[in-house]
C-alpha cells in the first residue's frame, strides 16, 4: 500500500513516526474520513470544510488543504487497481517536538500529515434488517464538534457495544441522547424526525447534513431538539448515520424493542433517497 506522509509517497512499512510526535504522545491532532460512490468522493467539500474547522479550533496551522485533492487522486491511482469503492483517511497532528511539554511547540514546527486510502468492504447490510444499540453515559470532553484523534472514550464504548452484541453505543448527556460513538442518532415520532441540534456536544456529520437536506426536499418535518432517555418508548423509529454506516435502522435500545422490532417506514424512505443521491452525487 502506498500512503502519503509529510510530503512523500511511501510504502506503508517505510513510514516512520517520531516518538515525540504530539499525535502519538498527546492525541494532539484531528482527522477526517470519507468514501467514494462510483469512484467519486462523496461530499468532498463538506469533509474539507469540517477538517478545516477542526484544525482551526485546535489552532493547527495547515495551509495545504487544497493539495489533498491531488494527494488523494495519486493514492487512489496507486492503490485501487480493481476499481473498488474506497475509503480515505486523513490525519494532521501538531507535529514532533523535543523536549516534551504540554504547551504548543515553537513556531516553525511543521504538522505531521498522513493520508491513506483502502478498499471499502462490500456493504452486505440490508435495510430490512436492524441493529441493537446500547446507551452509555457521555464521559467525553465537551468539544465533540472537533473531529479529534483523542478517541479513547468512543473506543471503550464501541467495544462495550460489541460485547453486548450491539452495533453501536449511543451517548447520553444529562438525560438526552446526543450521538453514537462514531455516528449521528435520529428518532421518528408521528412522522416527525428528531435529532440533537448542532452544538459542542455532537459532531457535524456529513451524512447527517444530507439526511436533513433530503427531509427538506421531501417535506418531512424536522425538529433539531434533544431526544430524552425517558421518552424513548414514545418514538416509532430510530436510526443512525455515518460516512461508512450510511443509514442504519435501530430496532432495539438496551432491552427496549422499538415498535414491532422491524425497521421503520420513514427510515427506509430516507435510506433509499440517500443511496440514490450518493450514487448520482446530486442534491
Amino acid at each position: 500500500m502506498i500512503v502519503y506522509f509529510n510530503g512523500k509517497y511511501l510504502e506503508l512499512n517505510d513510514v516512520k513516526v517520531s516518538p515525540f510526535d504530539r499525535g502519538f504522545q498527546y492525541a494532539d491532532g484531528v482527522y477526517e474520513v470519507m468514501r467514494t460512490y462510483k469512484g467519486k468522493f462523496f461530499r468532498y467539500e463538506d469533509h474539507m470544510q469540517r477538517l478545516a474547522y477542526s484544525l482551526n479550533e485546535i489552532k493547527i496551522k495547515f495551509d495545504k488543504l487544497n493539495d489533498l485533492t491531488v494527494i488523494l487522486a495519486r493514492l487512489v491511482d496507486a492503490n485501487n487497481q480493481n476499481n473498488e469503492e474506497i475509503t480515505a483517511y486523513i490525519q494532521v497532528t501538531r507535529g514532533a517536538a523535543f523536549p516534551r511539554k504540554h504547551s504548543f511547540p515553537p513556531e516553525g514546527v511543521p504538522p505531521t500529515v498522513f493520508v491513506s486510502t483502502s478498499a471499502l468492504p462490500q456493504n452486505t447490510f440490508s435495510i430490512d434488517e436492524g441493529i441493537k444499540v446500547i446507551l452509555e453515559q457521555d464521559i467525553r470532553w465537551k468539544r465533540c464538534d472537533i473531529k479529534s484523534i483523542s478517541l479513547l472514550p468512543s473506543i471503550l464504548a464501541n467495544q462495550h457495544a460489541l460485547e453486548q452484541s450491539a452495533g453501536e453505543a449511543v451517548w447520553v448527556n444529562d438525560g438526552s441522547l446526543t450521538e453514537g460513538s462514531h455516528t449521528n442518532f435520529f428518532g421518528v415520532r408521528e412522522g416527525v424526525l428528531y435529532t440533537a441540534p448542532l452544538s459542542n456536544l455532537i459532531l457535524s456529520g456529513v451524512t447527517r447534513k444530507v439526511i436533513l437536506e433530503i427531509c427538506d426536499s421531501l417535506g418531512i418535518q424536522v425538529k433539531e431538539s434533544a431526544i430524552k432517555e425517558n421518552e424513548l418508548e414514545s418514538f416509532d423509529e430510530f436510526f443512525i448515520t455515518g460516512t461508512t454506516t450510511e443509514v442504519k435502522p435501530v430496532v432495539q435500545i438496551n432491552n427496549l424493542i422499538i415498535s414491532s422490532g422491524r425497521p421503520g417506514v420513514l427510515t427506509g424512505k430516507l435510506y433509499e433517497a440517500f443511496i440514490k443521491i450518493a450514487y448520482s452525487h446530486s442534491l
